[in-house]
């Protein structure tokens, strides 16, 4: 069985992909459809999704990873005997968690966080070298990609911040290696 990582947006593909580059994740490239993570919501509107699982003949497990995960994925019908199972992994209530924790500024973003996003609170606090928080991929890259290990720190110390999501959603912390 391959597992089809299907990630919500551009900088949640980052994130796994530095996490896999540095074999810090419960799994290999060589147990993903693809071998790679794919920057997907969807199956039906991915058509680089839809040709992986056209050309693998086994079963697949879907792992989702985003902040919002209120949309249901909806299994095609020609996929539906070859999809196992579909596993949530949130990142609530946004990935710029991740940096604010990183950055040791949770006490001071708990302070604001019923009126400031974390978006905007990592934009007004947030830089790497000289450049601010921007919401891109390549910020992401150049913040965790040279310490993994920082990023590794920061999806350890959300799960305990962050209490619980809901039933069946689990946390990015729990694809790590032990």
């Amino acid at each position: 069985m391959k597992l089809l990582v299907m990630c919500e947006g551009a900088n949640e593909k980052a994130i796994m992909d530095i996490l896999l580059e540095n074999h810090q994740l419960s799994f290999a490239a060589d147990d993903l459809l693809g071998l790679v993570t794919f920057h997907a919501r969807q199956i039906r509107t991915s058509g680089v999704v839809k040709a992986e699982l056209n050309m693998y003949p086994g079963k697949v497990k879907i792992l989702r990873i985003g902040d919002t995960q209120t949309e249901r994925l909806t299994i095609p019908s020609e996929y539906s005997d070859k999809i196992v199972s579909v596993e949530k992994y949130c990142t609530k209530p946004e990935l710029e968690m991740l940096l604010i924790i990183s950055e040791k500024l949770i006490s001071e973003y708990d302070k604001v966080k019923s009126s400031v996003r974390p978006k905007l609170f990592a934009k007004q606090n947030i830089r790497c070298g000289r450049r601010r928080y921007d919401n891109s991929t390549e910020f992401y890259r150049d913040y965790y990609g040279s310490d993994y290990k920082q990023l590794v720190a920061a999806i350890r110390e959300y799960k305990q911040h962050k209490g619980s999501h809901q039933k069946d959603e689990l946390y990015l912390a729990d694809l790590l290696i032990r």
